[in-house]
């Protein structure tokens, strides 16, 4: 007995003087040497109090800031803070928001997320009479506050420095970027005047209920304006108890897709409207409206990749174009109609030839069937049956001319009747169609997953 006492009074005096000679107590390591041989409750006790009592002479002649930084690294508290209640609170004083990318094809919003953290972690305190109220310490020598995104798709967490900031009463403030891609169903049926809300959900608690609770601060947004898109405002929202999320207002800058999408499809079919000047005769409208249908059908082919994809709420932008190329197609029909109308006088080639052909053999067999009747010509002079045969061959011409101006006065009156119709109904539509874009809403739930929670 009286060696073993000996070799733990020389144990525990051997370490008071390496503590004397250094900064730093490294705890553990006199527990594990203290307890490696096997002792009595008392004399286990009795060696606590030493320890407690060395290590606070120890802490009070730490007088320098890495002393006690490399104090509180030797602890190696790395799991998360925890008392009698499992939830464990972390503010977030600070956070700014940023839109990154909004891709309309596949519906989905690239955020990034630059938060400012502090939290109390009681076992990071120190006592010493010398001035150092704060030390920094590695980043991953703690424990640091997990933030994940409920409704990411790809998230990255970076910190921000590879150093915390420690202070005297234990706060801990680090901060974080967060580059996250959610799933957002955008409403685009009002593209290009489009504008809708994303929600990003901070999700921070186990699913067995213990874990870290979120106390949101300020929150503002950098670089609000990107790309064609906008972020018009950024609010958290408490929904539930364990989710607390960030609603992103975005909406559509309808300048660029107006000049490059609508506005090209408005000069078109103001082009065809316009074409109804040209004559009927000739072949140059029919020439220009082919054209103008052609350049439009290659125009959609062109633009098909900027088009937005399809969702709940499809875009109403794609029924404008089918509609625009079915007035162009339409307009390009009637123009060649009526100017088969125009010329022969007729609006299907081959029933006419038909019906022609018919009443020709009926006048034949009519004069098949006359009786033979003796005529007695007169005799005339050549002067005379030559004028006859002139005025048979003008009165022809004079009549085919006035069959040819009936033909071209109907067609001019139905040619008429159809540009006004045409410039009435494309005038309508194009403002019923504008009216709709801007002020129409499809409401589109981004939130029901909730459900599930």
């Amino acid at each position: 007995m009286g060696r073993q006492t000996s070799t733990q009074l020389s144990a525990i005096c051997s370490y008071q003087s390496y503590v004397k000679s250094s900064s730093v107590i490294p705890a553990v390591m006199l527990f594990d040497r203290l307890t490696s041989t096997t002792y009595s409750s008392g004399k286990v006790v009795l060696l606590l109090a030493l320890l407690t009592a060395v290590s606070a002479q120890a802490e009070s002649e730490c007088t320098t800031r890495r002393c006690v930084a490399e104090l509180l690294i030797s602890k190696k508290y790395l799991s998360q803070p925890q008392d009698d209640n499992c939830n464990f609170t972390v503010w977030l004083p600070k956070m700014e928001y940023q839109t990154l990318s909004v891709n309309t094809k596949s519906l989905r919003l690239v955020s990034r997320l630059q938060a400012t953290m502090a939290w109390v972690d009681p076992n990071l305190k120190w006592e010493n009479p010398s001035n150092v109220t704060q030390v920094i310490l590695p980043v991953d020598k703690i424990w640091t506050p997990d933030l994940q995104i409920k409704n990411g798709i790809v998230t990255t967490v970076e910190h921000n420095s590879k150093d915390l900031l420690v202070y005297r009463n234990g706060t801990v403030k680090h901060t974080v970027v967060i580059i996250t891609e959610v799933n957002c169903e955008i409403n685009l049926f009002n593209y290009p005047f489009a504008a809708d809300e994303c929600p990003i959900l901070f999700h921070t608690l186990a699913d067995d209920g213990c874990g870290t609770y979120l106390d949101l601060g300020d929150l503002t947004v950098v670089d609000s304006n990107h790309g064609d898109w906008e972020t018009v405002n950024v609010v958290y929202s408490y929904e539930s108890y364990i989710i607390r999320s960030i609603f992103v207002g975005l909406k559509n800058r309808a300048g660029n897709p107006f000049i490059t999408l609508l506005l090209p499809s408005i000069l078109i079919v103001l082009a065809d409207a316009v074409s109804f000047a040209l004559p009927l005769g000739g072949g140059e409208r029919n020439c220009f409206k082919v054209t103008l249908v052609l350049s439009f059908t290659m125009f959609l082919v062109i633009l098909n990749n900027q088009l937005p994809g399809d969702s709940k709420c499809s875009p109403v932008i794609r029924i404008h174009f089918c509609i625009c190329l079915v007035l162009l197609v339409l307009s390009m029909l009637v123009s060649l109609v009526l100017t088969r109308l125009a010329k022969d006088g007729y609006l299907i080639s081959c029933c006419f030839k038909r019906s022609k052909n018919k009443r020709d053999k009926e006048e034949k067999k009519n004069e098949d069937v006359k009786p033979d009747i003796s005529v007695v010509h007169l005799n005339e002079s050549e002067d005379t049956q030559m004028l006859r045969k002139m005025v048979n061959f003008l009165e022809a011409v004079k009549a085919k001319e006035r069959k040819c101006e009936r033909s071209e006065r109907l067609a001019n009156i139905l040619d008429k009747a159809f540009f006004w119709l045409y410039f009435i109904l494309g005038s309508g539509y194009f403002s019923s169609m504008i009216y709709v874009m801007v002020n129409h809403k499809c409401y589109i739930d981004n939130y029901k997953f909730w459900n599930y929670i």
